[in-house]
């Protein structure tokens, strides 16, 4: 198992602290032996085996047809006063699933964790139940470093391209071939229209859906309103309406394939209402979609580094500053952090163009521009340029 030392340390953080830990992140992205690897640290600090109940509930061995079938067996087995682990794996496959949650959670010896697939796991009911009574770990597929980690192979920009084209989902480790992984890739999205998107709710039209996919993997860092993509795929032959073309991008959000970043006025310190852009949780999906032709790299670093940045904390907009763009405006208690990312800025003109975006911005927060440009760190009047593999590393 890969080691997922970032989630496993909240894990350790939280244990027997009177919260329910709800684990989301996208199919396959590693919730499952997250929870492996916790409960073998438990076992290790000498919790018994029969005080911790772990339940996958896309086993078919586990077939609980309400909450109550699922609380009446997991409560079977509490039988002393001891503590005891409650881990619910893909625990929104359950009718009401969170009754049986809340329910368990009253137990005073019972610490509970779950994990889910879908946003749809905190909103409507569930966070109206249990608001206040948990915390939530969003997980992501492998990070460049853990992913250097894995093959302990010196970082360089060929492990990077190797990273962005064989995929930060797990399992494509054990794949030997682009076309195994792109396979297992259209596998997985195959699985999340099914089962997280056209079942819950209720959409029959897949192609749809797919040609969405398409167009979203296909403007990857661009800025985007909902009004655009339904002209654009109007323009193309498949009328489609505004509010479809909501629904379903809520959808693909909601299932974590895309992440929405809004806009961010830096000198009115105001949210605004369009021109919002979606980034991938992960960027290889797009080749089970659009093969692997006339890729922006450019774009797919931009990518990374979002990621990157939602790993570490940061609340991540798209930065407004009269009539420039900031790429990340990165928001954290200790304030504000300022990114532009671009593949080289060896031009001068390209250089002038970063820097003009960032001495826009009247304040004393820190300024990035993160290249893959193999220069020392370089310093531009407080705006820093680095390497962004050194800086992915950090």
């Amino acid at each position: 198992m890969i080691e997922r030392n970032q989630y496993l340390e909240q894990l350790k953080q939280w244990k027997d602290k009177d919260l329910i830990k709800v684990i989301t992140g996208i199919r396959r992205c590693g919730k499952s032996t997250l929870f492996q690897l916790f409960i073998k640290y438990l076992t290790s600090i000498g919790i018994k085996e029969n005080h911790i109940i772990f339940i996958n509930l896309e086993n078919p061995e586990y077939e609980f047809k309400n909450y109550k079938s699922l609380y009446d067996f997991v409560k079977s087995q509490i039988i002393d006063t001891k503590n005891y682990y409650v881990f619910l794996d893909e625990v929104q496959n359950v009718p009401e699933f969170q009754k049986a949650v809340d329910g368990l959670y009253i137990l005073k010896n019972v610490d509970v964790y779950i994990t889910g697939s879908n946003a749809y796991l905190l909103s409507g009911e569930l966070a109206t139940l249990l608001s206040g009574r948990y915390i939530e770990i969003k997980m992501y597929p492998l990070s460049f470093k853990e992913y250097v980690n894995y093959y302990h192979k010196e970082p360089n920009e060929a492990l990077y391209l190797q990273y962005i084209n064989r995929s930060s989902f797990p399992y494509t480790l054990n794949l030997e071939t682009e076309d195994e992984i792109d396979l297992y890739l259209d596998g997985l999205y195959n699985t999340i229209i099914v089962k997280d998107i056209s079942a819950r709710k209720k959409i029959a039209d897949t192609i749809m859906l797919r040609t969405i996919a398409k167009f979203m993997f296909d403007n990857i860092g661009n800025s985007l309103s909902i009004k655009k993509i339904a002209d654009t795929l109007t323009s193309d032959g498949r009328s489609i309406s505004v509010h479809t073309v909501e629904s379903y991008l809520d959808s693909f959000v909601e299932s974590f394939v895309f992440n929405k970043v809004s806009r961010f006025d830096i000198k009115g310190k105001q949210y605004l209402q369009s021109g919002e852009k979606y980034y991938a949780t992960d960027v290889t999906m797009r080749y089970a979609l659009l093969g692997r032709r006339n890729l922006d790299i450019g774009h797919i670093l931009e990518n990374i580094v979002y990621l990157e940045l939602v790993r570490r904390g940061y609340k991540v907009y798209i930065g407004k500053t009269g009539e420039k763009e900031v790429d990340f405006v990165c928001e954290n208690k200790e304030g504000f952090t300022y990114f532009q990312v671009a593949y080289t800025t060896r031009e001068e003109a390209t250089l002038q163009r970063e820097l003009s975006s960032l001495q826009a911005i009247n304040d004393h927060y820190p300024k990035y521009i993160l290249t893959m440009d193999l220069d020392p760190i370089a310093d531009f009047n407080g705006i820093k340029k680095m390497n962004v593999l050194d800086w992915l590393l950090a």
